[in-house]
């Protein structure tokens, strides 16, 4: 079963509701079903199904929102506690009492929870893993590390803190233009004559050295960006949460409550404006790339790009991930699974005595070959 009374509060205009879903057979809480279209109650096991709106999953204008929609697009009403610890924002049903924050455990002062009003989630990506499955792609990656100790395996998972957790993401559409005054180098060869002693005997040698020759370029590449990820927390490891990806987004769900029943979710603190700060960032990434790839040559230089953006569209949507951590010899280390691949990421342990093998191994071999190279 997966963790329950952890659900979205959700609110109309005047007043606040809690997506407690009852089982239409006998009226006890119902959570999601990893992988299906089913609430499924925790009583009775009774399966309720999710009607899908067959709604298309649709863009919302950049710009438009920012100058004009921000006040009156589709937003609801969470209920929310933070930690005094890590400063994580996540939901929580108002009728519990007790809690612990589920990134570092810390306890939770649920009476402080307090409602705040956010941007609607415009699709869900649902969890296709449950607990269980879960666990295993963990164990597999323990048993894949490289290097590592070999009663790693050994290593217990803790259970209180293996959550499925509901993570925010924005997604940014952009066309670009960009322009580029640059340099292309092209390589080509001289020959340098030189001198050495063979058997005692001074000779004269004849080698090939690489030159560059730069020429000044300058073009415009263009490139139609679709769903840039950014992730819209600050409570995850960046480095392993962007080592998730991909994601499988062709398969995401027009939003619907139903798919959070018995998960965590965590409040966006990354803002609309900053996360394409962020994902502009990306694109001028790959942007480099292609200039790169249109001025050809050797090698190359930027000197001066310029890129416009037109088109901006952006989507707020929920991802699932599990977040847990396992204690090996008295410490604990944090990981990541992908709710939907198993992709695993986080922490793990080195077995020094295996690096220092693998050091004195490579530095026999490099003596070894030493040795008879001396003696030709």
């Amino acid at each position: 079963m997966e963790t329950s009374k952890e659900e979205l509060a959700y609110a109309g205009p005047n007043k606040e509701t809690v997506n407690v879903f009852a089982c239409i057979s006998c009226g006890a809480d119902l959570n999601y079903k990893p992988g299906t279209r089913h609430l499924t109650c925790t009583y009775c096991n009774a399966e309720n199904e999710i009607p899908d709106s067959g709604e298309p999953v649709n863009e919302n204008d950049f710009y438009e929102y920012i100058n004009n929609s921000a006040a009156t697009s589709a937003q609801m009403t969470i209920s929310v506690v933070s930690c005094s610890a890590c400063g994580a924002n996540t939901t929580i049903d108002p009728n519990i009492r007790s809690h612990s924050c589920p990134y570092c455990m810390n306890p939770l002062v649920v009476k402080d929870a307090h409602t705040d009003s956010v941007i609607q989630p415009k699709a869900v990506l649902p969890f296709k893993l449950n607990k269980d499955e879960a666990r295993n792609k963990f164990k597999a990656w323990v048993k894949g590390l490289w290097f590592a100790p070999n009663d790693l395996k050994k290593a217990s998972v803790d259970t209180d803190r293996f959550n499925g957790m509901y993570i925010p993401y924005w997604t940014f559409d952009s066309n670009t233009q960009s322009s580029y005054i640059g340099q292309r180098g092209d390589y080509y060869y001289v020959n340098v004559n030189y001198t050495a002693t063979e058997n005692g005997k001074t000779v004269t040698k004849t080698r090939r050295d690489r030159k560059i020759r730069w020429h000044t370029v300058s073009g415009n590449v263009s490139h139609a960006f679709d769903d840039v990820l950014v992730i819209a927390s600050h409570s995850l490891p960046l480095k392993y949460a962007e080592k998730l990806e991909p994601w499988d987004l062709e398969n995401l769900t027009g939003f619907n409550e139903s798919f959070l029943g018995g998960f965590i979710t965590e409040k966006y603190k990354v803002e609309l404006k900053e996360g394409f700060d962020t994902a502009r960032n990306k694109m001028d990434d790959h942007i480099r790339t292609l200039v790169r790839k249109n001025i050809g040559g050797d090698q190359q230089r930027i000197i001066n790009l310029n890129t416009k953006h037109s088109d901006i569209t952006f989507k707020h949507i929920l991802l699932p991930i599990y977040i847990s951590a396992f204690r090996f010899k008295g410490k604990v280390y944090n990981f990541l699974v992908n709710g939907r691949t198993g992709e695993v990421q986080g922490e793990r342990p080195y077995s020094a005595w295996k690096i220092a093998l693998l050091v004195i191994a490579i530095l026999a071999v490099i003596g070894v070959v030493a040795y008879f190279a001396t003696r030709k």
